[in-house]
């Protein structure tokens, strides 16, 4: 068997290397990433940026919000868009992201074994924020009807 066979047959790129194949679907993109996490105890958006790199059903990048940097590690799934994701601190704790993209983002939970848990969303950093609310038709509101007063005396 040829080394390049051996590299295919053992997820190995196609032109010998070691280097496993970045995704082509297009919900998970290698590159920067930005998004949120909520805490009950600490209210409102705590946005984070992180590069990721997806491949082979593996993700792993680094990035940085207000707790500190941090390296992330987990697995993906073109199937079903399932998404689990490992946030490590630096000489902190880990979280545990479990998520889907349904080609919006990763919206998710996150949990801190033992500790707390709350939501989240990542998208590409190229894609608009999937979480904005927009109006997408407008409406026509009907002019109110006359307001009739009734004499109950």
């Amino acid at each position: 068997m040829s080394d390049a066979e051996s590299n295919d047959r053992d997820g190995g790129h196609p032109d010998g290397t070691s280097q496993p194949l970045r995704e082509t679907d297009s919900r998970f993109p290698s590159g920067p990433w930005i998004g949120f996490f909520l805490q009950k105890e600490h209210p409102g958006k705590h946005w984070m940026k992180i590069d990721l790199m997806f491949a082979e059903g593996k993700a792993f990048g680094f990035g940085k919000d207000w707790i500190g940097i941090f390296q992330v590690t987990g697995r993906y799934s073109v199937d079903d868009g399932r998404c689990e994701l490992v946030k490590q601190y630096l000489g902190k704790h880990a979280v545990h992201y479990s998520g889907y993209n349904e080609g919006r983002g990763i919206f998710g939970g996150w949990k801190i074994p033992d500790g707390g848990n709350g939501g989240f969303c990542i998208w590409p950093e190229a894609m608009e924020d999937p979480t904005k609310r927009t109006l997408t038709k407008e409406a026509t509101v009907p002019d109110a009807p006359e307001l009739v007063v009734l004499d109950t005396r």
